[in-house]
């Protein structure tokens, strides 16, 4: 433990000795780091009483309802904190005025929807030598102003009634393209609140994808309207469920937000739930030849399977726009397959000898041409699994990287080198906990990390955050995912050059953690410290 504290005294941060917290936080910093950002220490005053944003470009529902919910988080933030009302700003020598009105410049037109490649570049000029005491967030893309708006949001420091925020010119665009974060809601149910306080807190971090784990072998809480008795046969309970409603009401709540919702559905194997409310899917487990009375994966060799798929998918591709859906693929179980007398048959009559993932392969290529050919005319995502297992996929497949054996990077450079897109997870699970400071190891993993070529790095989409949900439910996923969520965020969202290095950014860590519990959201403590919405 001393060691540790020399260490970070180094960056101007303290112990907790003689009542001081463990570390002190930043004032002012943006979270994720932005590209480019040059603060001076002149200031402008900010009065909740006149500020207000103005549109001077493009205009849309989605910029109508970020001004308006700024707003609300930017004056919401430590308002009851008595002690930060009993210190107000004074004037001297580096007031430069108060700064009433930030004009909001989006160049085009509002997108309708986020997607894979929507341009989240922006630019933030607070009292610039071109335009001194003034006040500009501009982009040529509403996902864009979306993401400068979080990030004037954090410049400002209450200051009595009022916010003082310094002189600051930012540029700014994420490294990856792909930065999602998954939330499992089959081992636990999460309620749609929940759902919604997290796209919040991904919004305040950059993330722009939801992956949605939605159904396992625990439970299936998502209600088809073809097929109504997977969820009330396969669900805990007639509450546990995600209505068609719950679904749109997730979406939109999301794209408001300038996030994809990726909505995952595994086959073959992870499909317990599913048999109650489809017979025959399942394959039949036998034991000594005769049926034990389980189940194991779905069954590749009935052809009515495939037809239910078919059905099952066009329901789910409308009712989630994004263009891809997460098809899954991962530990498949052939145990069953290997029991079954109907599967052995199959095998000879095809001359499959000895190899069960090949019988894999049927399915998953049966499953991806299915949803290729969909009217939607989907693209996928698949976990890792699919692609060892020598599947033959389409180009566009995105390969889900998720283990680290032999290694994560290995992984990347084989999927890489075959041609195919990659988002990295294997480092990043963030259910897996620990005493103490655990978040390090988070802020030191990078996907391009790898002994991969220019073009294979560039292959690499992102990452993501993963929240398996066995030991998570409502009352602890947001502390549990937060803020360890945020320093994924960051090593996706900026250079590299600037992610280097973990106790350089803890102060700036620890600002953005009590930034986040200011704004009313229960995230964790990530040592000994003391936050002023604490009281």
């Amino acid at each position: 433990m001393y060691r540790v504290c020399l260490i970070l005294l180094a960056f101007a941060t303290r112990c907790a000795i003689a009542g001081f917290p463990s570390v002190l936080p930043t004032k002012g910093e943006v979270w994720p780091r932005p590209q480019m950002s040059v603060t001076s220490n002149t200031y402008m005053v900010i009065r909740p009483e006149t500020f207000r944003f103005t549109t001077v470009g493009h205009d849309c529902d989605i910029l109508k309802a970020a001004l308006k919910r700024y707003i609300g988080v930017i004056f919401a933030s430590y308002s009851s904190v008595e002690q930060l009302r009993s210190q107000p700003w004074r004037k001297d020598g580096h007031f430069r005025g108060y700064l009433d009105n930030v004009k909001v410049n989006l160049i085009a037109q509002c997108e309708e929807l986020p997607h894979r490649n929507m341009d989240e570049h922006y630019e933030i000029k607070i009292d610039s030598p071109d335009a001194p005491t003034e006040g500009t967030i501009v982009s040529q893309s509403v996902w864009g102003i979306l993401r400068g708006l979080e990030s004037f949001s954090q410049l400002l420091l209450p200051s009595g009634s009022a916010y003082v925020l310094n002189s600051t010119q930012i540029m700014d665009f994420p490294r990856f393209s792909f930065r999602g974060l998954m939330l499992d809601t089959a081992r636990h149910f999460l309620p749609v609140s929940k759902l919604k306080e997290n796209l919040d807190l991904m919004a305040m971090n950059k993330f722009n994808v939801f992956h949605w784990h939605l159904v396992d072998d625990q439970s299936f809480p998502y209600e088809s309207a073809a097929f109504p008795n997977l969820s009330k046969l396969g669900s805990y309970s007639s509450s546990h469920v995600y209505s068609a409603a719950d679904v749109a009401d997730v979406v939109e709540y999301a794209r408001l937000r300038g996030i994809r919702v990726l909505p995952e559905f595994d086959t073959p194997g992870h499909t317990k739930s599913w048999g109650p409310g489809q017979p025959g899917l399942l394959t039949k487990c036998y034991t000594n030849s005769t049926p034990d009375g389980t189940f194991g994966p779905i069954d590749p060799t009935n052809d009515a399977n495939y037809k239910f798929l078919q059905s099952f998918f066009t329901e789910v591709t409308h009712r989630f726009p994004d263009h891809y859906v997460h098809l899954g693929g991962d530990e498949v179980s052939f145990s069953c397959w290997e029991s079954n007398p109907a599967i052995t048959q199959f095998m000879a009559e095809h001359n499959i000898t000895g190899n069960y993932s090949k019988l894999e392969e049927i399915y998953v290529t049966k499953l991806l041409d299915i949803v290729a050919n969909l009217p939607t005319k989907n693209g996928y995502l698949v976990w890792q699994e699919v692609f060892d297992n020598r599947v033959e996929v389409a180009k566009d497949t995105v390969v889900h990287v998720w283990k680290n054996s032999p290694t994560w990077k290995q992984e990347i450079d084989e999927v890489t080198s075959a041609g195919y897109q990659t988002v990295l997870s294997s480092c990043w699970y963030l259910n897996y906990i620990s005493y103490g400071i655990d978040w390090h190891k988070y802020y030191e993993c990078d996907p391009q990390e790898f002994n991969g070529t220019a073009a294979q790095q560039q292959l690499v989409l992102g990452g993501e955050a993963c929240m398996w949900g066995e030991y998570v439910d409502r009352t602890n996923v947001i502390s549990r995912t937060w803020p360890r969520a945020a320093v994924v965020a960051e090593k996706l969202w900026s250079a590299a050059v600037h992610t280097t290095d973990a106790v350089a950014a803890t102060p700036r860590l620890e600002e953005h953690r009590c930034r986040l519990l200011g704004r009313g959201y229960d995230v964790e403590p990530l040592w000994p410290s003391f936050c002023p919405s604490d009281l």
